[in-house]
């Protein structure tokens, strides 16, 4: 259980000036394609859009091919179940459905709007709907009241040949679900053998429990209660044909007695509803979801004092197994709109649900840590569902829906290759996926490469090294001892023995005396007596590991967790050599589409020209290796000699001994990044070489490099890999300070790719148009076509 007094909280003034400010609200729209020229306007609007119009008129399912139909998601909402504040109108709802509309965009990448329908009449409200729900592919109906909701969902799905679905109902439901099943899985209590009792016979409770019996708890194990206690078959009041559907034939006839014996309750009702006495009477390790919002049925500090033995669940994010809507709404319409899925059926909550469970039993990510302010994150009790910032839910769960939905028949096209569909997953919220996809496919299609991991006791580099294996992008070699190893590798869930994973202790290895020999003959002549090699080797894991890769023990090396950058490279560079004429680092930036290449980030400090030559040379290399055709520009504050200065002439320099080098692949410089960036500003230096924007940007010195690419990843819309460690006789990458597991992996794959992986990508388009530049995508946002004409 988490600190209480660590409770993320805030004033209501907070509340309304992070609604209020910069600009009111929380979304807005931009276009996605170019507005700069007068064709761009004619192709979006007349006489351009006059085409798909007639298109659209013959086949309306064409709209999915040329609108946002097929990424649009309409919020609609009355108010009269705003939250947990009831019936406060229409517009009241707003905040909340904008809300919602973020969420679908940030965590699914689902385009949405919110729309607010003034009626609290369910058949005006149908009639409202019904009439512009075309507009969109899917329907997200919120904050209605049960039991109009019921009716409304029902009716407009059946009017309607989109998804509708009523997340207050059937989100809950899933989230819950996938708790129950992960629940019973760690208390070792089957589903069909549970006692549930529900408390709380509303929309979401009575979804609820028939999604659980879905999936397998028995509908004579359960009972419902509402405010007017159980609800059994044939009581005469406040009964109606929904809490009618899951009525059972039994003698109880309150709450209290309902949960005497009970396995699990289920809170969806109010404040205090089930108290310490109750939760005393149920079955020996209980399962109780308190999922009042804002204030839940039973706190879980009241539960512990009385039930050490309790898993315990709420609505609410500062206390463990948030039951998080967000968990399933988002993935739910992605699953569903990439198959163009008519509804969204019983299969694919079940399907949701399950997913989920499975998710939460595996390695949990450490940027999900850094979320929960370093919380760490293992399945077991305090653990039964993933958290809302967990990176994987977009590319895990969308598949499982779109599966069923292909399998129940209510897909319009279908998916046949899940693997390809889960990368386009990766790509929507993380712009490196798409790159890391194609260097770990190449990796995996390469003969297996050995990469040691220098820190293998590191609790971080031992999840690394088992993805890395379970990724099967070849095979690692922990340096430690096995003891501490196995020790933290048990802690964090993982079995070694099960992977064959490869731990070998520096201090004991028989290969000592051997790296000793070899590297005493490389150092003697530069200070070092023999004892002091043999000292490096015995007692120091990267001297270690960098022996075995030089000599061949191992393909790769992978270091830094544990020890800054500089005093790595040092140590690493006695024991290898440089294998070309430069040793760079080079960082890669993705952002809006782009993928630059940045050199030198970690090497260089004030580069001469030289220097500066060979940086290109080495950038371009790797830059072609990865498929890409390398284009150079050296940036520098002055353009052409204006102003000029000192920096500026090493650049100019350095275009001279290019020049006389006969190098391959197009340079030019010096000039400010919007130059070479916007090709369209070309008309004013015609001697410009550059066919095209540059994807290589060399900086004229290193401080410049690593402030620019540390200040784009800062200020966020962007993601930096590296810097990468580019020219070493053997391939090795070094991490950052602390590098999470995300990172590990990722510097583990290029050493491998960058260790004699020939497997070839497909290159870029040339034939593409070019990137707009900064100035052209303002352009774009200026020029928009106006909604209306």
């Amino acid at each position: 259980m988490p600190d209480q007094t660590d409770k993320q909280t805030f004033s209501d003034q907070e509340a309304l000036d992070f609604h209020r400010l910069p600009l009111p609200g929380k979304i807005s729209m931009a276009p996605i394609k170019p507005m700069a020229t007068q064709r761009d306007l004619s192709l979006a609007y007349s006489p351009g859009v006059a085409v798909p119009v007639r298109a659209i008129a013959e086949d309306a399912d064409r709209a999915y091919d040329y609108t946002s139909k097929g990424n649009l998601v309409a919020v609609i909402s009355n108010g009269t179940a705003i939250l947990g504040l009831g019936n406060l109108g229409h517009m009241a709802s707003k905040p909340v459905m904008e809300g919602k509309a973020v969420l679908f965009k940030r965590f699914a990448d689902v385009d949405s709007f919110d729309v607010e329908v003034k009626t609290t009449d369910p058949d005006e409200f149908i009639t409202v709907v019904k009439n512009i729900g075309d507009t969109w592919g899917g329907i997200n109906l919120e904050d209605i009241k049960s039991p109009e909701c019921f009716v409304i969902e029902s009716e407009l799905q059946d009017l309607l040949d989109i998804p509708v679905f009523h997340d207050d109902q059937h989100g809950t439901a899933i989230i819950s679900t996938a708790g129950l099943i992960n629940a019973c899985h760690i208390t070792g209590k089957k589903l069909e053998d549970i006692k549930v009792v529900l408390a709380g016979a509303g929309a979401a409770g009575l979804s609820s429990i028939g999604l659980m019996k879905a999936v397998g708890v028995r509908p004579e194990n359960t009972v419902i209660c509402d405010r007017d206690g159980v609800v059994y078959k044939g009581r005469p009041e406040g009964m109606d044909q929904w809490k009618a559907a899951h009525a059972t034939d039994t003698p109880l006839r309150t709450l209290a007695e309902a949960m005497v014996g009970a396995d699990v309750v289920l809170g969806l009702s109010a404040k205090g509803a089930i108290t310490k006495e109750m939760v005393a009477s149920m079955a020996p390790n209980p399962i109780i979801f308190a999922m009042a919002n804002p204030d839940p049925e039973i706190t879980p500090e009241d539960v512990k004092s009385i039930r050490s033995d309790a898993i315990i669940a709420t609505g609410r994010s500062d206390y463990v197994n948030q039951v998080n809507n967000v968990l399933g709404f988002p993935y739910i319409f992605r699953g569903a709109l990439d198959v163009r899925a008519r509804r969204v059926n019983h299969e694919m909550k079940i399907a949701c649900a399950h997913a989920l469970a499975q998710l939460a039993r595996e390695d949990v990510p450490d940027e999900v840590a850094v979320a929960y302010r370093g919380r760490k994150l293992k399945f077991g009790p305090d653990y039964i569902i993933p958290t809302p910032f967990d990176p994987r839910l977009i590319w895990y769960i969308p598949p499982f829906v779109a599966q069923a939905a292909m399998d129940t028949g209510v897909a319009r096209v279908r998916i046949d290759d899940m693997d390809a569909y889960r990368a386009r997953l990766r790509e929507r919220v993380d712009p490196s996926a798409a790159l890391m996809q194609k260097i770990s496919s190449a990796v995996r299609a390469a003969p297996n490469k050995r990469v040691v991991f220098a820190e293998g006791e590191e609790s971080t580099v031992i999840r690394a090294a088992w993805a890395f294996k379970q990724a099967e992008l070849g095979t690692p070699i922990l340096i430690g001892r096995e003891e501490l190893i196995h020790r933290n590798a048990a802690e964090a869930g993982l079995n070694f023995d099960e992977m064959g994973i490869q731990i070998v202790n520096a201090r004991v290895s028989d290969m000592n005396e051997a790296y000793t020999d070899w590297l005493y003959e490389k150092l003697q002549r530069r200070g070092y007596l023999r004892r002091d090699v043999q000292r490096m080797i015995n007692q120091d894991r990267n001297y270690f590991a960098a022996a075995m890769v030089a000599r061949g023990q191992a393909d790769a090396m992978v270091t830094g967790t544990t020890r800054n950058f500089n005093m790595v490279l040092k140590e690493v560079r006695r024991v290898l050599d440089v294998k070309g004429d430069s040793l760079i680092g080079l960082s890669i930036v993705l952002a809006k589409g782009r993928t630059l290449f940045i050199a030198d980030t970690s090497i260089h400090e004030l580069p001469s020209a030289e220097e500066l030559a060979d940086i290109a040379i080495q950038a371009a290399a790797t830059v072609r290796r990865l498929g890409r055709t390398p284009r150079v520009a050296f940036l520098s504050y002055s353009t052409f000699g204006n102003p000029p200065g000192e920096r500026g002439e090493k650049v100019r320099e350095a275009i001279r001994i290019l020049d006389q080098k006969g190098v391959d692949f197009e340079y030019e410089g010096e000039m400010p990044p919007e130059l070479a960036l916007a090709p369209e500003q070309r008309a004013n230096y015609p001697f410009m070489r550059l066919s095209r924007e540059a994807n290589i940007l060399v900086m004229p010195a290193l401080h410049s490099a690593a402030i620019s690419t540390q200040l784009v990843q800062a200020l966020g819309g962007a993601t930096v890999i590296g810097p990468l460690l580019v020219g070493l006789e053997r391939s090795v990458q070094i991490v950052s300070l602390g590098a999470s597991v995300s990172e590990i992996i990722t510097a583990a794959t290029f050493a491998a790719y960058e260790e004699g992986v020939t497997v070839e990508f497909e290159p870029e388009d040339e034939t593409a148009a070019p990137h707009p530049s900064p100035a052209a995508e303002r352009s774009m946002a200026a020029t928009a076509v106006p909604p209306t004409v």
